[in-house]
């Protein structure tokens, strides 16, 4: 039987900069208070310790881990907190070494009440710890939980429900592409008729759309904030923003009061294949700028690869599609849900798991499969979009330096993205009859090089360009 994954999963809306390191551990927060509630605990905590595990320890200075799980613990939502809220909600806990747990009771708190360790829980390299006391001294609750990514939280003995959805009878239950392939071609559908009528089990049409729509007007305006965002990234390596003087040169002058103004204005610009490439690649930048610095952003599949998707449907809807409207954005986002939860279900889309190229990769491979259909691709070549994306991001490593999401990070999106519509272009003039590689056995690959991959490349920051570069190189 097949796990359901929603659409919804994997695109999560959420503060970055990382869905593993940022956004798993504040919604492991989270839990760990709701825990606390339903054991009746809640009123007893006098102070509370949190100890952090393996990859979330050695880079969770630079994915702002120990600032997310104050936010958690403070009752915030990533989802809807105002961002330009939580410095004022950081500076104020370290000020006043007073937490306000879950919104209801202060608590004493100082920074040593976060410990970072650099070993590695058994389960997966992404573990947390949180522990109770009451006023006096007494442990009352100890809860572990692992960040397995694109923000899943699970604990160890709840490996098989990473999803929230319990198994219903779904039209179409899939969990390898090959499934995927068959139902489409028996019901002679698109990957995304196939997708909607799985997702419409849960909810209503009207209410898968409205999520969808959000889910792209979170993007848009991330890419808008991104293009129109000057100066240097937090976290001490000085990082520039490009997307902001890239996006004036690329404007020549077009005039616009807000984003669905922008997009008309930009529509209308004459571009040429060199433009075409730093439209994408600004896009993309943009994006994950604006993810760096803690903004608003959509996992897709993760924080860190976040910038792709958005910077491919964009590319369609300015250079492709003139006429596009939100139906083809719909479609996008449910192949591209789809898609990724497929890797999800039988791979990764952890980097500390299984590289960059569970991250980077999938998104690639996300975005290539989407394009195709809105450019009149069958499914069988979606799928072949998909593959070709992956197959040319297989070993890719997660190295960031000073663990954080800019170095390569911000730049990788730029080129997963332009990978993702080169595979498109590439699977459109394919037979996928004639294909040699199918995209359940690139899958699989992909898992078998995670598994391969040497530690110090998975967001360990203890190899690649974080040791021959590294911060002081900076």
């Amino acid at each position: 039987m097949s796990t359901f994954i929603s659409v919804f999963d994997m695109l999560k809306v959420g503060v970055g900069p990382s869905s593993s390191h940022t956004l798993g551990p504040w919604r492991a927060a989270q839990l760990w208070i709701t825990k606390l509630k339903e054991q009746s605990l809640f009123p007893t905590v006098s102070q509370i310790k949190i100890d952090l595990y393996g990859s979330l320890s050695l880079t969770g200075k630079g994915h702002a881990t120990d600032l997310a799980i104050l936010l958690g613990l403070s009752g915030e939502d990533p989802e809807f907190i105002p961002v330009d809220s939580i410095n004022s909600i950081i500076q104020n806990i370290k000020e006043t070494n007073i937490l306000f747990f879950n919104s209801e009771k202060e608590i004493d708190f100082v920074e040593t009440n976060i410990e970072f360790h650099r070993e590695f829980l058994p389960f997966h390299s992404n573990g947390l710890t949180f522990k109770a006391y009451d006023d006096k001294g007494k442990e009352i609750s100890f809860e572990t939980y692992y960040s397995i990514g694109g923000g899943f939280v699970v604990q160890e003995d709840q490996e098989k429900n990473t999803s929230s959805k319990e198994e219903k009878n779904f039209p179409f239950p899939i969990n390898k592409a090959v499934d995927l392939d068959t139902y489409c071609k028996k019901e002679n559908k698109l990957i995304s008729e196939i997708v909607l009528a799985n997702e419409t089990t849960l909810k209503t049409e009207k209410e898968v759309y409205k999520q969808l729509d959000n889910i792209w007007d979170t993007m848009l305006e991330c890419m808008y904030i991104g293009c129109h965002t000057e100066g240097i990234l937090p976290g001490g390596l000085n990082v520039k923003r490009r997307a902001f003087a890239t996006h004036e040169k690329l404007i020549k002058g077009s005039q616009y009061t807000n984003k669905e103004e922008w997009i008309t204005a930009i529509r209308g610009t004459e571009v040429k294949f060199r433009e075409i490439l730093k439209w994408v690649s600004c896009l993309a930048l943009s994006v994950n700028e604006v993810n760096a610095s803690l903004g608003r952003v959509v996992t897709a599949p993760t924080n860190g690869s976040a910038g792709v998707i958005p910077a491919v449907l964009m590319y369609y809807m300015v250079i492709e599609n003139h006429n596009a409207t939100i139906e083809h954005v719909r479609k996008f986002l449910l192949v591209a849900g789809e898609i990724g939860s497929i890797f999800k279900k039988n791979a990764t889309i952890s980097a500390a798991m299984g590289g960059c190229q569970a991250e980077i990769g999938v998104s690639s491979a996300m975005a290539a499969a989407a394009l195709t259909e809105l450019l009149g691709g069958t499914p069988a070549q979606c799928l072949e979009a998909s593959e070709i994306a992956m197959e040319h991001h297989l070993g890719l490593t997660c190295d960031p330096i000073g663990g954080l999401v800019q170095i390569p990070c911000i730049e990788r999106n730029a080129m997963g993205a332009i990978k993702a519509i080169n595979a498109a272009e590439l699977a459109l003039e394919t037979n996928p009859d004639e294909a040699l590689v199918p995209l359940d056995k690139v899958i699989e690959t992909m898992w078998e090089t995670a598994k391969d991959m040497n530690k110090n490349y998975k967001e360990t920051s203890e190899g690649g360009l974080a040791i021959t570069v590294g911060l002081a190189d900076c």
